[in-house]
């Protein structure tokens, strides 16, 4: 369900998450008045939240994701991540699903297959996380080709006041809002206090809307 909006573009939520440019974003949790408690909150580079997580009941295992307008998202946990466009849980629908291919030694690899990939043979992105979680790459596929980057930085905390602060740089013509939702997953594989197997996640902004368990 990836399209060409330019030239090896990657576009899997919305065309309006491109750039012709890298985009740079910030990530942290704990930002007051913003994210609640260890859950992910996603900023541009003045410091303005253009996406975060929170809970969606006390007693529930499925979290929301919405934009800076407060459109909602859902995750859930179950056997993987699954992604569906609208508020769609159909099989039509699906953008992206998500799973672990290695955590070992502290070290975790995560393959993302898009919907079009039936067979699951090779995935169509990886992301890669070094064992003390300071920084992740995401690959194109097996590739060295990177689209996104991940590093912790102190030094965003003069923009963004919060707990585990990231820099994000998005490559060309990538669709930032896909990136920040991979790193929304990592960020629940990496909490001691979510769920350890896996989250469905649904409804990213307008675009994505609710999903199923698998």
């Amino acid at each position: 369900m990836a399209s060409n909006q330019a030239t090896n573009s990657i576009v899997v939520i919305s065309p309006q998450y491109c750039a012709l440019y890298p985009v740079e974003l910030y990530t942290a949790k704990e930002v007051e008045k913003v994210t609640e408690d260890r859950y992910l909150g996603a900023f541009d580079i003045n410091g303005n939240n253009i996406f975060k997580v929170k809970t969606s009941g006390y007693f529930s295992s499925r979290l929301i994701l919405v934009d800076a307008a407060g459109v909602p998202a859902k995750f859930s946990c179950h056997r993987r991540w699954k992604v569906y466009r609208g508020d769609s849980s159909e099989p039509r629908d699906l953008l992206f699903t998500v799973k672990k291919s290695q955590y070992l030694q502290c070290k975790i690899k995560l393959d993302v297959f898009l919907a079009s990939n039936t067979t699951k043979d090779i995935c169509d992105f990886k992301i890669k996380q070094t064992y003390n979680e300071k920084s992740c790459v995401i690959y194109r596929g097996n590739s060295g080709n990177i689209i996104a980057e991940m590093h912790k930085n102190k030094a965003v905390r003069d923009k963004v006041r919060g707990k585990d602060t990231f820099s994000v740089t998005v490559s060309p013509n990538v669709d930032h809002a896909f990136v920040i939702a991979m790193g929304a997953v990592l960020n629940e594989v990496n909490t001691p206090s979510s769920c350890s197997c896996c989250c469905c996640v649904a409804g990213l902004v307008e675009f994505v809307g609710a999903a199923a368990g698998s």
